[in-house]
C-alpha cells in the first residue's frame, strides 16, 4: 500500500494553493486478500488493492463534496476543483460545519500481519464440520477475506487522525434440502482479529445452521392473532435500526416528525432495554475511530434502562435544531443482556414466533410496520412446533420496545455487534 501520509502532504499543498477557507478530507488505502469457495471447492484466491479519496469544501456558508479513487497529483487537483465547484453551486446553509480541533491521534486496531495458511485451515475446518454435523445443509458459497486499511483524515481546524486496521472476515451462504424439498438462502458471518477459535463456534453460525436444517418442511399459519415474538439477534438489529432511523436520526428530528422529538430524558421503552453504540468495546473488531463530522468517535448510550438519553444527530442536524451532536456515526451496536435464558423465554410464550429476520417496507412516521417474518418458527405452549411460511407481522416500533417481556442472558458477538434475543408482546401475527 502507498505511504498515505506522503499523499496527504501533497494534497495539503494543493489545497493551500486554492486558499479554501475551510475543508476536510479523507484518504484511504486498502488491501483485500480474498478466498472464494463454491460447492466445497476453493475457486479463487486474489489480492485487490483499493484507493479512496473524499473532500468537503466550505465557502460562503456553502458546502460541496467530491470523491475519487486516484492518488496522483493530477487527480487530487481535479478532486479539489470538483469540491470547490460543488460548493459554489450549493445553496447557502450556515449549519454545515466541521468539528473543532480534535488534535492529532494515530489509531491501531486488529491484526496487521495475517496468517493466511491458518485462515485457510479455519475455513476448511468450518466446511468439514458443516458437512459432517449438518448433512442436510449445502454451503452454496463461502467467502473469506483479510482486509487491511490505512486512512488519514485532516481538516482546517487542525485535526489529524490516522488509522491502521486489519481483520479477517468469513461469510457463508447456505440452504438445506431433504426429499426434494429445498429451503431458501440464509447466511452467517463474523469479523475477527485472531484465529484462536473455529469459525463455527462464533457468532450465529451454529444457530443458523440448525435453523436452516429445521426449515426444510414449513407450514402455513391459519388466521390472525396477537402474540409474542422472540427476535433473534439478526431481527433485533433490524428493528433497532428502524427505531433509530425513524425516531432518533437527523431527518425526523430536523423535520419534527419523530415520535420521540421531545422525549430525551424520558422513559420511552421497557426498563429492561439498554442500547449503545460502542466502537471501543473489546468485542467490536475495528470499530469507528473518527466520525464523518471529524470528531474522535466516542461510545454513546442511546437508551438506558428504557430512558432516551440522546437522539443520534450529526453535527449538521445538531446545528440545525440546537440539540446535541453525537460523536458516533458507526453501527457498533451493543445491547445489554437480560436475566432469562433463551430456553426460559421460549417456555414463557403461549403463542408466538421466533423471528429469524424481517422483510418489509419502511415503517410509517408513526412507527407502524408491516412485513414478512423470515426464517421463523411457531411457538405454542412454550414449545417450538415447526417452521412457518407466508407469515406476516404487524405492529408499532414505539410500542414493542415498551412491551419487552424478556431479554436473553446470551448475546451474539460476531465482531460487528453484541446483541441478545429480545421477546416482545403486542405483535399481530397473520397466516394465510
Amino acid at each position: 500500500m502507498e505511504k498515505i501520509r506522503e499523499v496527504a502532504d501533497l494534497f495539503d499543498n494543493i489545497l493551500r494553493e486554492k486558499n479554501f477557507p475551510k475543508y476536510t478530507y479523507t484518504l484511504v488505502s486498502s488491501e483485500k486478500q480474498e478466498i472464494n469457495v463454491e460447492n466445497g471447492e476453493f475457486k479463487l484466491m486474489r489480492t485487490v488493492f483499493g484507493k479512496y479519496t473524499s473532500i468537503k469544501v466550505f465557502k460562503d456558508n456553502k458546502m460541496g463534496s467530491a470523491s475519487g479513487n486516484d492518488f496522483s497529483k493530477e487527480a487530487l487537483i481535479k478532486l479539489a476543483e470538483a469540491g470547490e465547484s460543488a460548493a459554489e453551486s450549493s445553496p447557502e446553509d450556515p449549519c454545515h460545519d466541521i468539528a473543532p480541533d480534535q488534535g492529532k491521534e494515530i489509531f491501531k486496531q486488529g491484526i496487521y500481519e495475517p496468517d493466511m495458511d491458518k485462515f485457510i485451515e479455519r475455513i476448511q475446518e468450518c466446511l468439514d464440520t458443516i458437512k459432517k454435523e449438518y448433512p442436510k445443509v449445502l454451503v452454496m458459497s463461502a467467502v473469506g477475506s483479510y482486509d487491511k486499511s490505512n486512512w488519514i483524515s485532516r481538516n482546517t481546524n487542525g485535526t489529524e487522525f490516522e488509522d491502521f486496521s486489519g481483520q479477517y472476515q468469513f461469510y457463508i451462504q447456505i440452504s438445506a434440502s431433504e426429499d426434494g424439498v429445498n429451503t431458501g438462502i440464509n447466511g452467517a458471518g463474523v469479523e475477527v482479529d485472531n484465529l484462536d477459535k473455529p469459525f463455527i463456534e462464533l457468532g450465529e453460525f451454529r444457530k443458523t445452521l440448525e435453523d436452516v436444517s429445521n426449515s426444510i418442511h414449513t407450514k402455513s399459519l391459519d388466521g390472525k392473532f396477537d402474540g409474542t415474538v422472540i427476535l433473534t439477534p439478526c431481527a433485533v438489529q433490524q428493528f433497532l435500526g428502524m427505531l433509530i432511523g425513524h425516531y432518533m436520526s437527523d431527518g425526523v428530528i430536523i423535520d419534527g416528525t419523530s415520535q420521540w422529538l421531545d422525549k430525551v430524558g424520558e422513559q420511552v421503552a421497557s426498563d429492561k432495554l439498554t442500547v449503545s453504540k460502542k466502537p471501543f468495546d473489546d468485542r467490536i473488531v475495528c470499530g469507528e475511530r473518527g466520525t464523518q463530522d471529524g470528531y474522535r468517535a466516542e461510545d454513546v448510550t442511546l437508551i438506558e434502562n428504557g430512558v432516551l438519553k440522546t437522539h443520534s444527530l450529526s453535527l449538521y442536524a445538531a446545528n440545525k435544531t440546537g440539540r446535541n451532536v453525537v460523536k458516533n456515526t458507526g453501527w457498533d451496536l451493543v445491547v445489554e443482556p437480560g436475566d432469562k435464558s433463551i430456553a426460559e423465554m421460549i417456555k414463557s410464550v403461549d403463542k408466538g414466533l421466533i423471528m429469524g429476520s424481517y422483510s418489509g417496507g419502511e415503517p410509517g412516521t408513526n412507527g407502524e410496520f408491516s412485513g414478512v417474518a423470515k426464517n421463523s418458527f411457531l411457538i405454542e405452549n412454550g414449545e417450538i412446533k415447526y417452521a412457518v411460511s407466508e407469515t406476516m407481522v404487524n405492529g408499532n416500533l414505539g410500542e414493542i420496545v415498551k412491551n419487552i417481556r424478556a431479554i436473553s442472558k446470551e448475546q451474539v458477538c460476531d465482531g460487528y455487534v453484541v446483541v441478545p434475543y429480545i421477546a416482545v408482546d403486542g405483535v399481530v401475527i397473520s397466516g394465510k
